[in-house]
């Protein structure tokens, strides 16, 4: 199992069907102090994705070798990640724990997108035009797959950069595809890419940008 430390983790199946499922989670105490009041959650980093159900669990007291099984339900769209958080005390004081995201998947998938990221540094200047590029695989022969471009500007204002079908994919076919827009504002913009296929949404990855009068 991974070691974040204090705790050790594992989240079990990694491999679901869509629609309700339960996920295990395992948690180890490989510290040397002894846990205790442990709000213990199990976060979706996509809820459209993911959905975890439910406030979490509580675990009184971990001691330090002790281990303890947990039990969230999860309503699943597709593919997704999710981590683990976890409130309590220890020696008295409190403490915040979190693990690295962990992926979900969701039988096997039409197409994913293998990456998707800005082709510029991470702090730009306002006014500078910035390409954004998306790469997608086929993992079947696939048919009506759409690549959506979007952008959450500083102030919150979303806008669509691009919607472009991506015709028929045979098995194991990469494409890329790029988008570009011109920042004029200052702040994060958060870079979205969607792959959808017909009404179903496949994939979803995001990038940041900082952008700066410099």
């Amino acid at each position: 199992m991974p070691v974040r430390h204090p705790i050790q983790y594992e989240i079990k199946p990694r491999t679901v069907n869509a629609g309700t499922n339960w996920l295990t989670l395992t948690l180890k105490n490989v510290g040397q102090e002894t846990l205790t009041d442990l709000d213990v959650r199990l976060n979706s980093i996509d809820t459209y994705a993911m959905l975890v159900r439910g406030m979490g669990d509580f675990v009184s007291q971990l001691e330090p070798g002790e281990e303890e099984t947990l039990s969230f339900q999860v309503a699943v769209e597709s593919s997704g990640s999710v981590y683990v958080s976890v409130d309590g005390h220890t020696d008295g004081a409190r403490f915040h724990w979190e693990s690295p995201n962990v992926r979900i998947e969701v039988g096997t998938r039409p197409a994913e997108v293998v990456d998707f990221f800005a082709l510029t540094e991470p702090r730009v200047q306002l006014g500078e035009p910035i390409a954004c590029r998306a790469t997608v695989r086929s993992l079947i022969k696939t048919v009506n797959l759409v690549l959506e471009f979007w952008v959450e500007k500083p102030d919150g204002e979303q806008v669509s950069l691009d919607k472009e079908g991506l015709g028929t994919l045979d098995r194991d076919q990469v494409i890329r595809r790029t988008v570009e827009f011109t920042p004029k504002q200052e702040g994060i913009y958060i870079l979205h890419a969607y792959l959808y296929q017909g009404a179903q949404r496949l994939d979803h990855a995001i990038d940041y940008l900082s952008i700066s009068l410099m």
